[in-house]
This record gives structure tokens, sequence and C-alpha cells, in this order.
């Protein structure tokens, strides 16, 4: 994980909180931005693979993997909004699925 990725997300929160506030809508706001960025991350990829035969082919495995930066990018500032502790629970999120990955099923 970037060591990054955490304190610029934080400045980004930071400077949202400052621009528009905190409160519930704001909230609201932050994750459907990651719901916006998802879908360019998908029309990119629909421009990849040529998917609309009226545009053909408009986007690389470049664009795609630009998007999906977004995509982490805002979700890791809605993040900020429902816990106190980002990273850590990320983390954790990790640490879990990586278990799963390794603990045969039954």
């Amino acid at each position: 994980m970037s060591a990054t990725l955490f304190p610029v997300a934080a400045r980004i929160a930071a400077a949202l909180n400052t621009a528009n506030g905190h409160g519930e809508h704001e909230t609201a706001m932050r994750l459907i931005k990651v719901t916006e960025e998802a879908g360019e991350a998908s029309a990119a990829y629909i421009g990849m693979t040529g998917q609309n035969p009226r545009k053909n082919i408009t986007h690389t495995t470049a664009d795609v993997a630009d998007e999906l930066c977004d995509v982490i990018i805002a979700a890791t500032v809605a993040l900020h909004s429902f816990t106190a502790t980002p990273a850590a629970d990320l983390t954790a999120k990790l640490d879990d699925v990586a278990r799963r990955l390794t603990t045969p099923r039954p």
C-alpha cells in the first residue's frame, strides 16, 4: 500500500470539509463519488475493448488503470467519513481477505 495514500486522502478530506462541510449530505456525496469513478473505469474499459462500434477503440489499459486509481482515491477519501482510523480499518480488512485466501474451504 502506498505510504502516501492515507496522508493525501486525509488532506483531500480536510479540504472538502473546509469547502463543503462534513454533514450527512457531504458524506453521501463522497460515497456517490466512488460510484462515479467506478463508472468512469467501466467506460474506459468499454473504450479499451471497442465495445461501442460507433466509437471503436478509444482507451488504453493505462486509461483503465488511471481510472481505477481514481476509484481507490475516492474510496479512501470517503472512508475518512466513516471511521477515525481508515488506514487501520483497511489493513484489518486486507488481513481478513488474505486469511481467507490461505484458509482451506471445508
